[in-house]
Parts: structure tokens; sequence; C-alpha cells
């Protein structure tokens, strides 16, 4: 499948490389997690997975080019989620790289960039902030609202959301979202749970019209609607 460029600058584009599940069948599932966000003209790494055959392996099947991508986000350093950065980086070393302030030893990037507190990346890009002292989400604006990309979710989910809400109303959350309860996502109108959600079928049997299934593979695209494949 080829990944498409962006139509406007309002669409945000959130493909899965990385999963403990697949959505298709010929690509490879693994404990860790992944995805490209292209938004606001940025094609931005969230994560790199476990291992780096894997993620680049997936990365081919799907289409993505590794020099293509301008950014790589990095959640939090648990190795399920940084264990394919260096082989990421020896495909392309001339990205900006964002860790949370507890990461240390990131090599061959052109610029490593520790994040501490909420910040604004690029316009209608954001991030949390490290909170708690162990993980940061990515947020993008979109015209339904703040879509978060998590990497687990290990801080509180009340946490996360109203860190988010710093930047504008919350619209949705793809990612892992660990031990939170379902309840705790009652307020949001779109869930996709992926890699490291403890509650999976009791957050689909609570939200079956605001939850989708993630899986190495799904494409998720937000503008004025949602589509999902």
């Amino acid at each position: 499948m080829e990944v498409r460029t962006l139509i406007s600058g309002e669409t945000m584009k959130t493909t899965i490389i990385y999963d403990n599940t697949t959505f298709r069948n010929d690509l490879l599932a693994d404990w860790g997690f992944s995805a490209l966000v292209e938004a606001k003209g940025k094609k931005i790494l969230f994560d790199t997975g476990a291992s780096g055959s894997i993620l680049l392996s997936n990365m081919a099947t799907l289409g993505i080019v590794p020099k293509e991508i301008d950014e790589v986000f990095i959640s939090h350093s648990h190795f399920d989620h940084t264990g394919g950065l260096s082989a990421f980086l020896d495909q392309n070393s001339n990205v900006k790289v964002w860790v949370p302030r507890s990461f240390r030893g990131v090599k061959k990037a052109r610029e490593v960039v520790e994040i501490r507190d909420s910040r604004k990346l690029h316009e209608g890009i954001y991030s949390t902030g490290e909170l708690e002292g162990i993980e940061q989400s990515l947020c993008i604006e979109t015209p339904k609202g703040i879509v978060i990309i998590a990497g687990c979710s290990h801080p509180r989910m009340e946490h996360i959301i109203g860190a988010a809400s710093e930047f504008g109303s919350v619209y949705g959350i793809i990612g892992g979202l660990h031990g939170n309860r379902p309840q705790t996502l009652e307020d949001l109108d779109f869930i996709c749970a992926t890699h490291c959600t403890q509650y999976k079928q009791e957050i689909g049997y609570l939200y079956p019209e605001r939850y989708v299934e993630g899986g190495a593979g799904r494409v998720i695209e937000i503008e004025d609607t949602v589509s999902v494949s």
C-alpha cells in the first residue's frame, strides 16, 4: 500500500506500523508500538517499536520511505517503543528527534530535543510534556479537535487528557491505553486502542460507536470526517 501525500494541512493521517496485533496479514506483529503521523505538512514517526528489523520490514510493506520522514517523537524510554530507533536512524539520520527528558542516548540524529513541559512543536502540533516523570504524548489539532497519540498511557488518563486540553477541546486518542479504566475515556468521541491496553474488550463494549481496534496496517484519517481503513 502506498502512503499518500497529505491532501490538505487540515488532514491528520495516522498509519499504525508496529503493534501487538496486525490489521493486515502481510505485516508482522510484535510487542511494541510505532505509527506514522502525517499532519500540518509534517511526517512524524511516533515511537519505533522493539525491533528495528520488524519496524523497517513493516514500513517497506506499507510503502513508507524512511528518508521521507521529517521527525521522530519518542513517547517514553521503554524498549518496546525505542528498540527500532537506531535501525531507523541508520536509514535516515537527517531528522529531529523529540524525546522526553528522562530518555538519553540518541545517536546519529541531526538534532535531539529534550522535552520536559508541555509545548508547541509546530503550528497545530504539540507535546503534553513528560507526565508523571515517564511519558509524553503527541497532540494534533484537527477540525474535529485535538487528537492524542499515546505510546502506553502510563500516566493517569485524566492527566493526559487534562494536559492535551491545554491545546483545545480533545476529540480522541490513538495508541496504548495501559491499565486506565474505560470510564476515563467517556468524554472522548474517538478511541483507537493499540499496544499495551488492558481493557480493550470493555472499552469496545462500552463505546461501540466510538471504538476502533488498532493493529499494524490500520490507517485513520481525520479531517471534517473520520475515515478508518
